[in-house]
Parts: C-alpha cells; sequence; structure tokens
C-alpha cells in the first residue's frame, strides 16, 4: 500500500515530509550558530582592519603591563581556587566531621555574590577610614597610618583574594562531583593498603578527577579573565581594564578590539590546556560507583581542621559580605528605597527574563536539531555555538557593538537618502543590544543542559511517536518538553541569575540613561558611595541563591551516600 500524507500536505508522502521538516530544524540550527558566532568574527575583523591602528603603540607602551598583571592575577586567583576547591570537596565528600552535611550545599553559597560586589564590602570595612581600621586606633591610641601597618585591600593582592573567595565553587562543584563519581572500592583498597585520608588524596582520587578539576579551573580562569568591577574598583590594569580604557576614554574602538584578540588568544590557549590535560583519559563509570561511601573517621584534631577548611571559605565569602550588605541595607533602606532603585530593578528582571527565555527557545532548537542529525557537523555546530561562554563580556561587547552599529547606521543612511527620516539606533541604542549579548555568552549553559537531558530520553520515543505520524516538531512539543521541565527550568534560572550579575558587558552596551542592578551597584562603589549600593547589591546576591540550591540537590542526588 503507499503512504497517505498527513491533511494540509498532499502529494508528499511522509518520509518525505518528515526529511524535509528535518532540514528545516538543520537549517535553523545553522542560521543560529552563525549569529551566535557573528560577534567573534567582528573582533576579529575590526582588530586586523581598525579605523586608526594603535597597535605599536600599545606594544609599546601599555600592553606588557596589562599581560603581566592578567597573568599575576589569573595565577594568584588559580592556586586559591585549587586549594580551597580541592580541600572543602575532599572533606566534605569522604571525612566525617562536625556539620559535614551542612557543608555539602553552603560550600556553593559563596558562588551567588558578584566578585565586585564582595571587593566593595570588604572594601568598606577593611579601608582606613572602615571599622576595621578605626577600631584598631581606638584600640591601640594610634593617631594615623604612618604609626601602624596594614594590608591594603586596593591592590593586586586584595583583588585575587576577592576573586578566589567567589570562585573556588567552580571548583568544589566539578571536584565533588568527580569525587561522587568514583568506585567505593578504590578507597576500601587504598585504605587496605594502610594509607591515609590524605594520602589517598593525593595518590588515588587526584589522578582520576584530574579531567573534572582541570575544567573547573579553566572557568575560574575565564571568569577572572572577564572581571572588570574588581579590577576598576582596585585600580588594577588587567586586559579588561586596558580595553575599557582604550574604548572608553581614547575612543578607539579598533585598539579596543586588538586588545580584545589578545583577550581571545588567551580563552584560546585556556580551552586548549584543559583539553590537553584529559588527553588520553578516557574514564568509565564503575559497576559499584552507586554504592554508598564509607568516609574516613578522624581524631578530633583533625576534624578540627575538616571544619576550619569549609568554615572559612563560607564565613569570608558569604556570611560576612551578606551581613554586611543586610546591615547596610537595613540602616540605609529609607534613602536605597526609591523610584530610581524600582526601575533599575525592573530593567534588571526584564533584561534577565528576556534573555533566558532567548537562550532557552535556542538552546532547544540547537540540542534538538543535534538530536535529528547526530553527525560530526552538528558537534561542530553545538561548539561554535557555546563560544560566547568562554569570551569575556568586555569582548563580547565589542563584538556585538560593531555588526549591530554597522546595520543600524546603514539602514539609518536608507531612510534618510529615501525618506528623509532618521531612524537612529534602532538595535545598537536599545535593549535589544544587550539581550542579544546576553544570549550569545549564556547560550551554552541553556543548550548545554537541554542536550545532556535529551541524551538520557530514549530513541525509541521518538520512533514511536513518529511512527503516530508525528512530525519532529509535534514530537518536541508533546513529547520531549514535557519530561524536559525540570532541566528548562533549572537552565533559565541559571541564565537569569548570570544575566543579573553581569556588568563589564552591560557597562558598554546599555542605551543612554538605562541601568540594572549590576550598573547600579558599580555607579555607587565608583563613587565611593558603598552603603548605597548595599540593597541593590543584596537583591543579585539573593536572586543568586536559588540555582546554588538547585546544583546542590542536583550532584547530592547522584549517589545515595551513607
Amino acid at each position: 500500500m503507499s503512504e497517505v500524507a498527513p491533511s494540509g500536505n498532499p502529494g508528499l508522502s511522509q518520509p518525505l515530509l518528515a526529511k524535509r521538516t528535518s532540514q528545516k530544524w538543520l537549517i535553523s540550527a545553522l542560521l543560529t550558530t552563525a549569529i551566535v558566532a557573528l560577534p567573534v568574527l567582528s573582533v576579529i575583523f575590526l582588530a586586523f582592519f581598525p579605523d586608526e591602528n594603535i597597535w605599536p603603540h600599545l606594544i609599546e607602551t601599555t600592553l606588557p603591563r596589562y599581560l603581566i598583571t592578567t597573568i599575576q592575577l589569573m595565577a594568584g586567583v588559580g592556586a586559591i581556587t585549587l586549594v580551597i576547591g580541592l580541600a572543602s570537596a575532599w572533606a566534605v565528600t569522604m571525612c566525617e566531621f562536625p556539620g559535614r552535611k551542612f557543608f555539602e550545599w553552603a560550600m556553593l553559597l559563596p558562588f551567588a555574590v558578584p566578585a565586585y560586589v564582595i571587593a566593595y564590602v570588604y572594601t568598606s570595612l577593611l579601608d582606613y577610614a572602615g571599622p576595621v581600621q578605626r577600631a584598631m586606633r581606638d584600640w591601640f591610641g594610634w593617631e594615623n597610618a604612618t604609626d601602624y601597618w596594614f594590608p591594603q585591600i586596593r591592590s593586586l593582592e586584595g583583588a585575587t583574594l576577592m576573586l578566589g573567595l567567589v570562585l573556588y565553587p567552580y571548583v568544589y562543584l566539578l571536584a565533588r562531583a568527580a569525587f561522587l563519581d568514583q568506585s567505593p572500592s578504590l578507597f576500601a583498597v587504598s585504605r587496605s593498603l594502610g594509607h591515609s585520608a590524605l594520602s589517598t588524596f593525593f595518590k588515588v582520587v587526584l589522578p582520576i578527577a584530574r579531567p573534572a578539576v582541570a575544567v573547573g579551573l579553566s572557568l575560574v580562569l575565564m571568569e577572572t579573565l572577564n572581571d572588570f568591577g574588581t579590577v576598576d574598583f582596585f585600580a588594577i590594569q588587567t586586559l579588561t581594564a586596558g580595553l575599557f580604557d582604550t574604548w572608553m576614554n581614547l575612543g578607539n574602538l579598533g585598539g579596543a578590539a586588538q586588545i580584545a584578540t589578545v583577550m581571545l588568544v588567551f580563552v584560546v590557549i585556556l580551552v586548549t590546556l584543559e583539553r590537553y590535560s584529559r588527553r588520553r583519559q578516557q574514564q568509565y563509570a564503575a559497576r559499584d560507583n552507586r554504592e554508598p561511601i564509607h568516609r574516613f573517621t578522624m581524631s578530633l584534631p583533625r576534624q578540627l581542621v575538616c571544619l576550619a577548611v569549609c568554615l572559612l571559605p563560607v564565613l569570608f565569602g558569604f556570611v560576612i559580605p551578606g551581613a554586611t550588605l543586610g546591615y547596610y541595607a537595613w540602616d540605609y533602606f529609607d534613602e536605597s528605597w526609591n523610584p530610581e532603585f524600582v526601575r533599575n530593578t525592573f530593567n534588571s528582571l526584564f533584561l534577565s527574563g528576556t534573555a533566558a527565555l532567548t537562550t532557552l527557545l535556542i538552546g532547544v532548537t540547537l540540542a534538538y536539531s543535534r538530536r535529528l542529525h547526530n553527525t560530526r557537523g552538528m558537534q561542530v555546530l553545538m561548539r561554535l555555538s557555546s563560544l560566547g561562554y568562554a569570551m569575556p563580556g568586555a569582548v563580547l561587547a565589542v563584538g556585538v557593538i560593531v555588526p549591530l552599529a554597522a546595520f543600524d547606521n546603514s539602514l539609518d543612511s536608507l531612510m534618510r537618502e529615501v525618506f528623509g527620516i532618521s531612524t537612529g539606533l534602532i538595535l545598537s541604542g536599545s535593549a535589544f543590544a544587550l539581550v542579544f549579548a546576553y544570549t550569545v555568552r549564556f547560550l551554552a549553559v541553556s543548550a548545554g543542559s537541554v542536550e545532556s537531558a535529551l541524551q538520557k530520553i530514549t530513541p525509541s520515543m521518538d520512533m514511536a511517536s513518529r511512527s503516530l505520524g508525528h512530525s519532529p516538531g509535534k514530537t518536541l512539543v508533546k513529547v520531549h518538553l514535557p519530561m524536559l521541565r525540570g532541566t528548562l527550568l533549572t537552565a533559565a534560572l541559571v541564565v537569569f541569575v548570570d544575566c543579573m550579575k553581569e556588568l563589564p558587558a552591560t557597562l558598554i552596551l546599555r542605551p543612554f540613561n538605562f541601568d540594572t542592578l549590576a550598573t547600579y551597584v558599580y555607579q555607587f562603589a565608583s563613587d565611593e558611595r558603598l552603603y548605597h549600593s548595599a540593597l541593590p547589591a543584596l537583591i543579585i546576591v539573593l536572586a543568586g541563591i536559588i540555582p546554588i540550591i538547585l546544583m546542590s540537590r542536583s550532584i547530592s542526588r547522584t549517589r545515595s551516600i551513607a
């Protein structure tokens, strides 16, 4: 019998119709990836063909200083996050001590605090006019700064510590997941050979967990490279600060693009090193990796060491900053709660919500296209679509403004010639530029989450749906999306919070007289009005706690722990 085409498509057989529908998904993925890759191509093009080439001047003057400072900052932050992340992940996973279950999720709390917020808080506490030094002068009778020595918080070392306190959860998160995924028999064999907990960690566990740790460290270094609020507030001359200075103060977009290209080289090096560290390491889950873990029982002094390893990062990375912000927000609530604060809060919610929805739609399109066309070409497209997550916000802003401004100027010229009217900056001068930048930057979060969840759905579900005459689109809507509700909600929340905290790209791309909570906090801090920045900063921190709880529950469900 000949196959009957579905109603509304006479003359097309069902296999041919399904093939054409499948091709539409592939074309959508190609167009989406091209749009996402546009900012990267724009930066590279402008760097090589600038209106005014200041590359020789940068090399002779500021670029070496930017490079050295950036490398020093990344090395320091990497060392701090490795020590804190690995030690705390090992302690809560393999050691029994008071408060262990609490610290399983509490170690992630500093994730909710943006680096620039914690920098503002500790500056207000530790500066010469802050409460700590005032108390010291009162207690010891010192009259001015020449009477005593106190470490400078506004320094490279201070910036390194601030970033380390809020970025170590990257290493902790991935290292703990890797530790939980390892076979308990490894630990049993190690104990039977007389190895202590520390010896087992260095000789058995860490070598196996190295790929996950490498991924976490690379994310830390990318976030360090991306940071602007902290280094700007502490007057640290990194590549990001140099990009802002070249663009905003010198008015040279080509020079900014050239610095952005150097930052892209850093990103490529980090990604290459991360992949190189995982070469020849192909691991498979052991059959007993779901069995309960039998933790090391330790003496009281060692339990106290584990407690301190977990308590101090949470105390200095979340409790003290959170309590300080809460105190300042309460004390200055009447001044802080005003129409401007309400308007900026709405702006943040609107932009973050729109970007979360956009990334979710595009992420589902890409992930489902990959499911329909599981080829090497689609794998390449998925990787290209994730480029934005590796790009620092300032670099992304340069890449976004160039094509959007070119389109606006071309359209404006055309409308002037034909109709005698000016359209202005429709895209580059509106919130569209911000939503576009957020979407490119955080698309990898939603696309990766959806792709991972789709891989867990058996292909027989698709076959059954197709046998009932459903197209790929209907199969997605009626079969897959209901099964992905939890994943979609989690991905949307993570993107939402990331957008709430995003500062470098927002500072560059925001329209005139348009602020978000992040830029609102930055402006107050730049004016040394730290107390007035407390309420908006506290809102950002509280919003960041939601995905932390979701992530912690997700990790804990991977294994039933004794």
